[in-house]
């Protein structure tokens, strides 16, 4: 898997944030545009602007100008809207709810399973809820936030 990193601006061209974006399989390569919209995608779902506004966000490659290859010093916390960010919040879940159930051997698998379920449970319902709690369309959401997760 290949990582680059992804600058989202607004319409002024602005850096809003610069997200991590992981994507291929070994041996894959995928081209600027796939990891263009993943970013945007991340930016949508990590609620980086109003909806409103989401449209007129656009993305490009990062380009550092020296130094090592990092963030822009923004405050947007984008980590979980990445697959690293993701498992590392799964990680770091896991191991608190196996510390709470007294650390029992053997187990480590099912603990996984428990904070992703959570992890994306409350990621669903915090998307359903930010576009005003529609009725009838929790579905929806739970089916976006899995299909993101399994990108």
């Amino acid at each position: 898997m290949a990582e680059r990193l992804v600058d989202v601006l607004d319409r002024s061209g602005v850096v809003l944030h610069t997200y991590p974006i992981t994507l291929g399989e070994f041996g894959d390569t995928a081209d600027d545009a796939a990891y263009e919209a993943k970013a945007l995608e991340a930016a949508a779902h990590g609620r980086l602007a109003p909806n409103n506004d989401l449209q007129s966000l656009t993305a490009k490659i990062h380009v550092s100008r020296s130094g090592q290859m990092s963030s822009y010093g923004d405050n947007v916390q984008g980590d979980s809207e990445t697959k690293v960010g993701l498992e590392q919040a799964i990680r770091e879940r896991a191991y608190a709810l196996w510390e709470q159930d007294g650390r029992p051997e053997n187990h480590s698998e099912e603990y996984w399973h428990r904070a992703l379920d959570e992890h994306l449970r409350e990621r669903a319902y915090a998307l359903w809820q930010r576009d005003g709690s529609p009725p009838g369309r929790a579905d929806e959401y739970w089916e976006r936030v899995i299909q993101f997760q399994a990108q």
